[in-house]
Formats: structure tokens, sequence, C-alpha cells
């Protein structure tokens, strides 16, 4: 399958994942962390791009930036390329050191710009590179300690994070401090990263149609409207012509879908219509209940259903194939 293009324009919020080549261990010791986050570091500040979140895991790291002057593939690449030489020469080996295409997500700011900053400060306690959230905020290769004022990082844009806490710098940090503690119990979460998810199917707008993106369908149709970005997301049906395709598979009259009643064709079509609307289209649960009528919740049991008829309809799975 040939990979899809980068949503890669000045402005965007992107969360940055970036492995080692076959999970490979990037960073061996303190030296070789320090190195990168010095070259990092200048990088920020030369090119004037804003880091709000950053850790580093022995074969991997995330970062969560905002490119204002270049692309993001540009600032990678001088970030990547000068670390690997550094790694290789260091170490005394050769070849790539990275996986060959790092992973960028793009990111919708007022849903989502707190709740990666809390993720990705996290990683090293949920990686058990540190046993608490006490050390945690003494961990130096991570942005969590800088946000709190245990170290100084020029490049990171510690008053744009606290700000969303408040106006006095003391009582903010702790607000933050309270915020990051809250979400310690969270475990992996598997959205913020582009992979599926059962959030998809929760009493949310949260959606994820298409890995390089975290947002909103809102948020993903006004992306979709940028010059530079035309062509590059993916297409997908309406809710309205997933509807159109059901009713006329269930012989179901127009509008049939959103009629109150148990029969069994349209429980049946209705049920197949959710199924299809979250898992294959990445719609939320929501909005697909807003088209017919009927609460998240509802959608989510009739989706489960749906995928059972789904499974068992041959015809039906021909149908969606070719749609």
């Amino acid at each position: 399958m040939p990979r899809q293009p980068r949503l890669d324009i000045p402005g965007l919020l992107q969360h940055v994942i970036v492995r080692g080549i076959e999970r490979s261990e990037i960073f061996l010791d303190d030296g070789d962390r320090r190195r990168f986050v010095d070259r990092f570091d200048r990088l920020l500040v030369e090119t004037e791009t804003d880091c709000y979140a950053w850790a580093l895991i022995p074969n991997h790291f995330h970062l969560l930036l905002r490119c204002n002057r270049m692309e993001l593939s540009r600032f990678m690449r001088r970030l990547l390329t000068g670390y690997a030489v550094y790694f290789n020469l260091r170490h005394n080996r050769s070849g790539h050191l990275f996986q060959n295409r790092y992973k960028s997500i793009v990111c919708e700011e007022e849903t989502y710009f707190l709740e990666l900053i809390r993720y990705i400060h996290l990683n090293p306690l949920r990686a058990g590179l540190v046993s608490d959230l006490d050390e945690l905020e003494r961990y130096p290769w991570c942005g969590h300690q800088a946000i709190l004022g245990n170290a100084h990082v020029s490049g990171h844009s510690v008053e744009a994070v606290l700000a969303h806490f408040g106006r006095q710098m003391d009582l903010s940090r702790d607000l933050y401090r309270r915020f990051v503690a809250d979400g310690s119990g969270m475990g992996d979460q598997p959205h913020l990263v582009g992979k599926l998810s059962k959030r998809q199917e929760s009493q949310t707008d949260a959606v994820v149609f298409d890995n390089r993106v975290l947002g909103s369908s809102g948020f993903i149709e006004t992306l979709s409207e940028q010059n530079d970005l035309k062509g590059r997301l993916q297409d997908r049906k309406s809710l309205e012509e997933l509807q159109r395709i059901i009713e006329d598979f269930f012989r179901v009259k127009p509008g049939g879908l959103g009629q109150r009643g148990r029969q069994d064709t349209i429980s049946s079509a209705r049920a197949v219509y959710c199924f299809l609307a979250v898992a294959k289209l990445r719609y939320s649960g929501v909005e697909v209940g807003k088209r017919l009528g009927i609460c998240g919740s509802s959608v989510s049991r009739a989706a489960r259903r749906g995928k059972e008829l789904f499974q068992s309809k041959g015809d039906l799975q021909v149908l969606w194939a070719g749609c």
C-alpha cells in the first residue's frame, strides 16, 4: 500500500514519534541523551519552532511541536541526520539508526493540546524509567521538569503551556502538576498516537478516521479546505451517502433508518449502518446518533450487533468493498 503524503505545512500542531530501526535503542547513555537535547534545543531556537512537550525513551522519543517558519520534514531531517551521524561515530556503527519514516500526527489544538502534553510527559513513568511522579519531576530527559521549573530548555515553550492553567506562575505550575497526576493511571491511549480505539465509539466528537490526524470531523474538514492540503486527506463517504447505500441494500424506504420501530429489517439495517459509520468511516457515536435520533450508547450497542451481521453477510461485504 503506498504511503500517504504528510500533512506538513507551517503552523500545525504535530505529535511526532520517532523509533529506532527494528526497535533498537537510540540512546545508550546520558551522553547520547545530552547530545540529542542540546541539538534539539539549538534547532528549536534557530528555527523559531515551538515545543510544548518532549520525552526520550531508550528506543524512541515523542515531541509536540509547531513549526512556524519551515515544514516539519525539514526540521526533522536536520534533527535526525545530525544525531544519527554523531551516534554512529561515537558507537562505531554504520547504517540507519531510525525507522525509515517517523510518525507525525496533526492535532486539533482546542481539544487535545493539554491531553497530549500530559500523555507525552507521562511516558517515562509508563515505560518504567521512573518509579513515581516525584521522580518524574526530576527526570532530566523529559519536558515535564522544565515546565515545573526544575530545569531550563531554552526552546521549550513553558509559558505557553502554563498559560492554560492561569496567570500566576506558582499557581499555574501547581495546577499543571495536579493535571498530570490525574492522568497517571490512564495507561496507554492509542488514539493519541494515531491508532484505532474504542474511544471512537464513546459519546464524544473525537474521531480518528485518518491516522495522520487527531481531531473531530469538523477539524478534518477545516484542514481539507486549506490550499496546501487539498487532495491530501482521504475522502470518506458522508453519513447521508452511507444511509442511501444501506437502505437500498436492505430495501428500506428512503429515510427509514431514522424511523422508530423494531421491525427486524429496519433494526438490522440500522445496526449495520452504525457499525460501518463508526468502525469503517470513523464517525463518532454522537454524529451517528444525531443522524438517527438516538444516543451515543445506543449507537455503540447497535454497532456491536451490526458487526456480527456484516461479517455474516458475504453479499454486504462485497457491496462495501466495491464502494
